[in-house]
């Protein structure tokens, strides 16, 4: 579909619309080809090029990252440094500007998606759609297998929440370290939920999102997603 220019390169965190009607910021904008000075003409998105390179995705942003402990997933610099720095400048200047599917909070690492599609975010954080995520804890002291039970009971509610949470299942592989999968991700979920019970949490990664896991990424590190990788799981 056709955009005006201006606002697709603005859009796309290239330049302001004033400085793309102002002469594009100094960039070399071309349209199938050919140099223009017009920002108001209306053009398809694959046929521009900037400064003889191809719009960066033009139709979205979709990845998956390596969250290492230590950054927050906010755009408020009051809060410390944050995950948007591993990503390129122009991707922070999109509008709609990146964000994550969801939280993870600073001391928790593992795998967190990144996109500018807020209809995806909205279904893969929507409870209703039992997305499962999978996180691997390492507890203060030995666990009671009685919690397998007391997690997947449905009856579980928090303390200021309005409602018990939903069934959670709970496997014990080591005296100390549980696997959790999860299809809601309130405030500090697993957290609260380990201390409610007495147990304090000293180490927590997300090991799955869906059927998504971290392959070989590294820390910090990330890789691109087709936009169609939950094209099923659309309702």
């Amino acid at each position: 579909m056709k955009r005006r220019l201006d606002q697709l390169l603005a859009n796309l965190g290239y330049c302001s619309r004033r400085e793309a009607r102002r002469g594009f910021g100094g960039m070399r904008v071309a349209v199938e080809g050919d140099v223009v000075k017009d920002s108001a003409i209306k053009v398809e998105p694959d046929t521009v090029t900037i400064d003889g390179e191809p719009l960066d995705h033009p139709d979205g942003i979709l990845v998956l990252l390596n969250k290492p402990i230590g950054l927050v997933c906010s755009h408020d610099e009051r809060e410390g440094p944050s995950i948007y720095g591993l990503f390129p400048g122009r991707w922070r200047r999109r509008n709609p500007v990146i964000t994550s599917v969801g939280r993870l909070d600073k001391d928790t690492s593992g795998l967190l998606l990144v996109t500018d599609q807020s209809q995806l975010v909205h279904r893969l954080t929507s409870p209703k759609h039992k997305v499962p995520k999978v996180y691997r804890a390492t507890l203060s002291r030995d666990l009671d297998p009685a919690l397998i039970e007391t997690f997947a009971s449905g009856t579980l509610q928090l303390e200021d929440d309005k409602a018990p949470l939903a069934p959670a299942t709970l496997t014990i592989r080591e005296p100390r370290v549980a696997e959790i999968t999860l299809i809601e991700g309130k405030y500090h979920q697993v957290r609260r939920m380990f201390a409610s019970q007495g147990w304090h949490v000293e180490s927590l990664h997300r090991e799955r999102f869906g059927d998504l896991t971290l392959g070989d990424l590294k820390p910090s590190e990330w890789h691109e997603l087709p936009l169609t990788t939950f094209a099923d799981k659309q309702g």
